[in-house]
């Protein structure tokens, strides 16, 4: 066997054994189909044995993979544990803020308010996420804070909810519900609806108000990233979708119409983080951001 084995090949291996499917595999890994194939074949040429059984209908472990797969999961704890107490224990004076998009205007530039004043030792770097991933970074280990919508992927999350806001739907001007001045959304389930990418997860489903269906599916006719494509799919008429209050005052334009949901769940914001992951300065940092905005009650 080759010992030459990178921890990115273990963490292919892992998520695979995890899922037993491509897809859901590489959506987790942030990485495309083809890729995770290569990288799981060149990780059985240097174990020197098949990990998995795989047809054009199914994937299995083999039993080499089976008896394996604990060890690996282990080693992958160690290594993360290892890397979380260096951050800690280096105090990295750069924190790393990821945001979802619509979350990172107003908000975050007020959390981050006076922070040159308060802690200029730290440096801080802010990048936009789209729907495809909304945990802004987070699961992918690539953003220390995140500010995002739950519910997002991410098991060991610790979250502050620092905003709320109110079901909105977006509407085709020319819709026949499009100059009501409310509506619930037992009106709406069977409208064609532009979702997010499937890599969102539960973020989907919940944007989607699968909760509200009772197992029937969604007629999903597009798929939308971002707010700039979502509403211009929605202009053209190809659907609906279901979003929150401000994005009627970031993204209004002349082809669509926004309609308050009555009957909804309130939309958080928050301010999340994984657990145990923090170092001093982002300890620090969230401390200050959390100053700087007014308490809002956790969800129920």
């Amino acid at each position: 066997m080759n010992k030459d084995v990178s921890l990115s090949l273990l963490r292919y291996f892992e998520a695979l054994g995890t899922e037993l499917n491509y897809r859901r595999a590489a959506e987790k890994l942030f990485i495309s189909q083809p890729a995770l194939s290569a990288a799981i074949r060149q990780l059985e040429r240097r174990v020197g044995d098949r990990l998995f059984d795989r047809d054009t209908h199914s994937v299995a472990l083999t039993a080499v993979g089976r008896e394996w797969l604990p060890y690996v999961r282990s080693a992958l704890r160690e290594v993360d544990a290892a890397i979380d107490a260096v951050a800690t224990l280096a105090n990295n004076a750069q924190v790393r803020i990821g945001y979802l998009t619509g979350t990172g205007g107003d908000l975050l530039f007020e959390m981050l308010e006076g922070l040159d004043d308060d802690l200029a030792e730290i440096s801080i770097e802010t990048t936009e996420y789209d729907f495809a991933d909304p945990t802004a970074g987070l699961a992918a280990g690539k953003t220390d804070l995140a500010l995002l919508r739950p519910p997002v992927d991410v098991d060991d999350l610790e979250m502050v909810m620092v905003a709320e806001e109110s079901w909105i739907a977006c509407l085709p001007r020319t819709h026949r519900l499009a100059g009501r001045a409310e509506l619930t959304v037992e009106e709406l389930l069977d409208e064609p609806i532009v979702v997010a990418p499937q890599s969102a997860g539960r973020w989907r489903d919940y944007w989607m108000a699968a909760d509200a269906r009772n197992g029937k599916p969604a007629n999903i006719v597009a798929e939308a990233a971002t707010y700039e494509a979502e509403t211009t799919l929605i202009a053209r008429g190809v659907g609906i979708s279901f979003t929150t209050s401000s994005l009627s005052r970031l993204y209004e334009r002349p082809g669509i119409r926004f309609v308050p949901i009555v009957d909804r769940p309130v939309s958080y914001t928050a301010l999340a983080w994984r657990s145990g992951r923090l170092s001093t300065s982002a300890r620090l940092l969230v401390q200050h951001m959390l100053s700087r905005i007014p308490t809002v009650r956790q969800p129920q």
